[in-house]
């Protein structure tokens, strides 16, 4: 008889159900995993609160998640480096490893991606937000002793904070700024810390998640809604920051963002919003570089790693954990900028 499990799952907008579902057979190469933590990130939230984003829509009931980590419960005869009793994180990303952009070296261009909880795909690719989940045992990553599983279940998107510092070059000596501090920009400021740079400044419209900035190493925090004159005081003599990471997806932060940067800066775009504007003298005459980021590869295991390693304390971006019962409220609560960063659902209670 198959094994069941509890997943949490979409099919509609604020239409989150915990369903029971029969668990995959384990088999080569895979490991089950019996997930411990999991992360509300901001495309759930779009799934939970508008049916998806952009053209991206559910068609048909989904599991959402992507940020898990937990503890193997089992594992297939051949695999090797994992055991029971290990504590992992969970790499959701599993490119093809066939298509061209692979072949390039870009896996996280992958014409085959399979990411969980997303509905790009028919059939969508079921999430993570389940109790027991079969992965390969190659997304697997342990997790040290004394890291606690919220902290590891950070590792995917710091990872893509570290992966939108690399699209900006070395950063050390440099003056950074970071605009929207949500999970993504909180942690794009870890990884910039970490990657040497001088000065850290963030900007955001809410104070609450500044607040949050400051923890994770930002030298200045602003309110942009609130100090009308940040601008002006940065832009002299053609600007004062070497690198911008956009996180905000937001018009005006980034049209402030070029006007507050040094020629031949780099600013690179994370946040996703929809289609803006830019001035184009602005970009010619400063001779600025603008770069997008997606997602990550080989960063997730640097991720892991800098967990594990306790280089810096993380601990201030996870703001709540809620039951797997309570989802409904937990999603509601990560809507809410001036209360919540990075809010957890803890799987280990399903009912």
């Amino acid at each position: 008889m198959r094994m069941r499990c509890m997943c949490l799952v979409i099919h509609a907008p604020e239409d989150l159900r915990l369903e029971e579902r029969e668990v995959d057979e384990v088999g080569p190469g895979q490991v089950l995993v019996r997930v411990g933590m999991g992360g509300i990130c901001g495309s759930d939230l779009h799934y939970f609160n508008h049916g998806g984003f952009g053209t991206v829509r559910i068609k048909e009931p989904m599991a959402l998640g992507h940020e898990v980590a937990g503890t193997v419960e089992a594992v297939a005869a051949d695999v090797t480096g994992l055991k029971v009793g290990d504590r992992v994180a969970i790499n959701p990303s599993r490119p093809c490893g066939a298509c061209r952009y692979c072949w390039e070296g870009l896996p996280n261009q992958c014409l085959e991606m399979r990411y969980y909880g997303s509905a790009m795909r028919m059939p969508h690719v079921q999430g993570a937000f389940r109790n027991l989940l079969v992965c390969e045992a190659t997304q697997c990553f342990k997790v040290a002793e004394g890291v606690p599983l919220s902290v590891a279940a950070l590792a995917e998107p710091f990872s893509v904070g570290l992966h939108g510092v690399s699209r900006a070059g070395p950063l050390l000596g440099k003056r950074v700024l970071v605009a929207g501090c949500g999970p993504i920009g909180v942690l794009a400021i870890a990884a910039a810390r970490l990657h040497g740079a001088a000065e850290i400044v963030a900007t955001d419209i809410v104070d609450e998640p500044l607040a949050i900035a400051a923890r994770m190493g930002a030298h200045e925090t602003i309110n942009a809604a609130k100090d009308a004159g940040w601008v002006a005081r940065n832009s002299a003599d053609k600007g004062s920051f070497d690198v911008m990471l956009e996180c905000s997806g937001n018009q005006r932060a980034l049209r402030d963002g070029l006007e507050v940067m040094r020629p031949r800066g780099v600013i690179v775009q994370l946040g996703l919003g929809g289609d803006v504007s830019v001035p184009q003298n602005v970009v010619v005459a400063k001779e600025l570089s603008i770069t997008g980021s997606f997602r990550f590869h080989s960063e997730f295991a640097v991720a892991v790693r800098i967990l594990n390693e306790a280089r810096m304390d993380f601990s201030p971006v996870v703001t709540q954990t809620f039951p797997m019962s309570d989802a409904v409220r937990a999603f509601q609560m990560a809507g809410d900028r001036q209360r919540a960063m990075k809010v957890l659902i803890d799987f280990a209670q399903a009912a």
